[in-house]
């Protein structure tokens, strides 16, 4: 321990040379420290606190150990900070735990910031502007990556937990938060049809999500795509408060209301570096056995060279062992990837909302592979990654689109079915139903039947999944909130060892 102690000081001395040599003597501290027992102290580089068991290991000859992340960071650090956008999943996650690595500081999101207040995080993970995020963290941003995951996926995964895994509970919970305005409950189908209509709305706010940012804030509407002010923006922006059909363009601006070009005020004025994203990330490729350690690299260059971050970029030479402690040995915190506690489950998606998916996606192709006045957009290598990832996203739709068209997939009632499919199966069944009777019961026992199912038709639910919409929109946003603040006790019980 003498040595180690006397080698420290002598970095303290000499710190303030170049990078190339600051990267030497972290590089060697390090490696000494797979030889040597580090102590859990506390040691000044140019001022910095730093503590050892918090930094990823470089060994020297390509090989490394992953080690936890900072947690607490100190506030007079000038980091160029990097915010993290992407559809709502758990896809950002994985960046984080890679950027985390990479850097040996932590990551915070949205929800995080507004609930427990600023702080030095020099990556920020975000859902912003989908209905579900919040710009928390003020002017804290310099630079933005997109994380791009498929769209059939982050569907599932956006639905999985609110929508079918514990139905019962999701189903009981939220009918008892809803006022006592209703005489019955609807029915199982009714639940279901108004939950595919969600999913198909969501396919909106997917591509959407991509335009704000590609666009750096332009202001469009969700479903038209048309350029809108900022009062119907921010009316789109609060679907508990304001229904689909309360905030049509239509009916807020008007279709032949030519609207000026206006930008997100944050965006204007609350990233050094702007909003459209320096670079692309995909989910799947990140994780990907074959393409993984290259998606890191772009992490990586992403910081690179970046005020403040960039002197504590782990060495070049070990990014791809960093990405294979994570992913293939598994270490870090839980992401998508090993999903625990809930089973992950599947769904198929009928022919009509894979449709709705292909047409979003060409939509989105469409847009960003050309290559003229004024955006050049295929000019640009962010939008030319976009184009890549998509091209994939729309490969494995269609492909699925044609497995379900050919029969190949059996679709259940609990699957994505999308209202005219869901209505065809229901009609074929009341059909069979009503024959059945008519066979085996007679003339009257049918038009008795025939009567009961036309009453229950004509009972309107519109009221009930209005609020049921808006009461589990308020408890997901609460239930960020609540994860915010339980992510920061973690974290001080794992810094140490005590909680309040």
């Amino acid at each position: 321990m003498h040595i180690a102690n006397m080698g420290i000081m002598k970095l303290e001395k000499i710190f303030n040379s170049k990078k190339k040599i600051k990267r030497l003597l972290l590089k060697t501290l390090f490696s000494g420290c797979a030889i040597f027992v580090c102590a859990k102290r506390t040691f000044q580089l140019r001022d910095e606190e730093f503590m050892i068991r918090h930094l990823s290991i470089d060994y020297g000859d390509g090989t490394c150990k992953w080690q936890p992340p900072f947690y607490e960071v100190p506030g007079y650090i000038n980091f160029h900070k990097t915010v993290i956008v992407g559809y709502p999943s758990g896809d950002k996650r994985m960046t984080e735990v890679q950027m985390e690595a990479l850097t040996g500081w932590s990551a915070k999101d949205e929800w995080e910031f507004e609930s427990l207040g600023m702080s030095n995080h020099p990556f920020i993970m975000s859902n912003y502007p989908h209905h579900e995020g919040i710009w928390g963290w003020g002017d804290a941003g310099d630079q933005v990556i997109m994380v791009v995951r498929n769209m059939r996926q982050s569907m599932v995964e956006y639905h999985d937990i609110l929508w079918d895994v514990g139905y019962a509970k999701t189903w009981a919970d939220s009918f008892e938060n809803i006022p006592n305005l209703y005489s019955a409950r609807p029915p199982l189908e009714d639940f279901l049809v108004w939950r595919d209509l969600r999913v198909i709305d969501e396919i909106h706010w997917y591509g959407w999500f991509i335009d704000y940012w590609m666009e750096g804030g332009l202001l469009r509407d969700v479903f038209t795509n048309k350029i809108t002010t900022p009062y119907h923006w921010n009316l789109l922006r609060q679907p508990s408060s304001y229904s689909k059909d309360e905030a049509a363009y239509d009916l807020v601006v008007g279709n032949a209301t030519i609207v000026r070009p206006s930008y997100d005020p944050n965006c204007v004025d609350k990233v050094s570096g702007g909003c459209k994203p320096i670079q692309i990330i995909s989910a799947e490729n990140l994780i990907d056995h074959t393409f993984g350690p290259v998606e890191n690299r772009k992490l990586a260059k992403a910081l690179e060279g970046k005020h403040g971050i960039d002197e504590y970029l782990i060495d070049e030479s070990i990014w791809e062992c960093i990405w294979t402690e994570l992913i293939i040995s598994k270490k870090g915190m839980k992401t998508f990837v090993d999903s625990d506690g809930i089973t992950k489950r599947d769904y198929n998606f009928s022919s009509e909302i894979l449709e709705k998916m292909m047409h979003e996606l060409d939509r989105l192709l469409t847009k960003y592979s050309t290559d003229i006045a004024p955006d050049y957009w295929f000019s640009k290598h962010a939008s030319k990654d976009l184009v890549e990832l998509l091209k994939a996203h729309k490969k494995s739709v269609k492909d699925e689109y044609d497995e379900v068209k050919l029969g190949g997939r059996k679709l259940t009632s609990n699957d994505f079915l999308g209202p005219r499919e869901r209505e065809r199966r229901t009609r074929t069944r009341k059909l069979r139903m009503l024959e059945a009777i008519l066979r085996e019961k007679g003339a009257e026992a049918h038009s008795r039947a025939l009567a009961d199912i036309e009453a229950k038709e004509k009972v309107d639910h519109s009221d009930f999944f209005n609020d049921l919409d808006k009461k589990l929109l308020l408890h997901r946003v609460d239930g960020h909130t609540k994860a915010a603040r339980e992510g920061a006790r973690m974290r001080k019980l794992n810094m140490t060892g005590q909680v309040d």
